[in-house]
């Protein structure tokens, strides 16, 4: 049996709070056949602000800007892949521009053809979830995977 699971992260030690419990997964899972996991970043800041006076525009990211970018990201997904090695898995690192985050990770699914999605989340409530929106919660309602939703521990 093989399992491919797709692991989103932005760069944050909140995103890593699935990496973790994909690490503990790994070991069971690669007993029983091959497992495949693709750490994931989608980029999807394509514009920086120029302040003109009492204006800002936006201004896109130059090609050899955003393969700057794009070297970050698997550099960053490279390191965080270390937690995995020895496990008997093969790792994959994959990064993606979008504007969407959520539809980036939903895309990257049915590229890789995962079977299970690993995410972390903030575990806003209210308004600030209403104002800041939920990539989790777009991703759950989209994906046509099962999703491991992981939510950072309570410091204190």
């Amino acid at each position: 049996m093989s399992q491919k699971i797709l692991v989103p992260l932005d760069g944050s030690t909140l995103g890593e709070a699935a990496l973790h419990h994909v690490e503990e997964m790994v070991s069971n899972l690669a007993l029983e056949g091959k497992v495949e996991v693709i750490l994931f970043q989608a980029i999807t800041l394509l514009t920086y602000a120029v302040a003109t006076g009492d204006e800002a525009v936006e201004i896109p990211y130059t090609p050899n800007e955003l393969e700057q970018i794009k070297v970050q990201a698997m550099d960053y997904l490279g390191k965080a892949a270390e937690c995995l090695e020895g496990k008997g898995v093969t790792v994959r690192c994959k990064v993606a521009f979008g504007t969407s985050s959520a539809e980036e990770i939903i895309k990257a699914e049915a590229e890789v053809e995962a079977d299970l999605v690993a995410i972390s989340t903030h575990g806003r409530h209210g308004i600030t979830r209403w104002a800041f929106g939920s990539v989790t919660d777009k991703v759950l309602r989209g994906s046509k995977v099962p999703v491991l939703i992981v939510r950072m521990p309570n410091k204190g």
